[in-house]
C-alpha cells in the first residue's frame, strides 16, 4: 500500500484543534499546542508534535472551569494531572465557546464524561 493510499484510508480524528494554549498550573507548556481525540484516546501535543500527555478517553475528566476563564477554556484531568486548555486561537470559523463545547461533546460520546 502506497503512502497516499494509507493516508487516504486513515479515518479523520473525532476532534482536532491546533493553536491551543495548554497549561499545567502554574506554568504554560505551550501556546500553540494541539488537542487530538482519535481512536478512543485524548492526546495533548506541543506545537512540535511531542506528546505532553495521552490517555484513553474513559480515563479523562474534562469540563468547563468554575473560575473565570471564559467560554474558550476547558479543564482536563489526564493521568491525574490537571491541564487548562484555552482554545481561543484554535479555529476562527467556530466561536470559542462552540469549539470547547464540541470537545466536551466528542469526549462524552467517546466515553469520557464531564469533569
Amino acid at each position: 500500500m502506497s503512502e497516499a493510499e494509507f493516508t487516504a484510508a486513515m479515518p479523520e480524528p473525532e476532534f482536532s484543534a491546533t493553536g491551543v494554549r495548554i497549561e499545567r498550573w502554574p506554568r504554560s507548556l505551550t501556546t500553540a499546542g494541539q488537542v487530538l481525540v482519535e481512536g478512543g484516546r485524548l492526546a495533548l501535543l506541543t506545537s512540535y508534535g511531542r506528546v505532553i500527555d495521552s490517555a484513553p478517553v474513559q480515563a479523562v475528566r474534562v469540563g468547563k472551569p468554575w473560575f473565570a476563564g471564559g467560554g474558550d477554556s476547558a479543564v482536563a484531568t489526564v493521568n491525574g494531572t490537571r491541564y487548562r486548555l484555552t482554545l481561543s486561537g484554535a479555529r476562527q470559523d467556530l466561536g470559542d465557546g462552540a469549539l470547547t463545547g464540541r470537545l466536551l461533546e466528542v469526549l462524552r460520546k467517546a466515553g469520557g464524561g464531564p469533569g
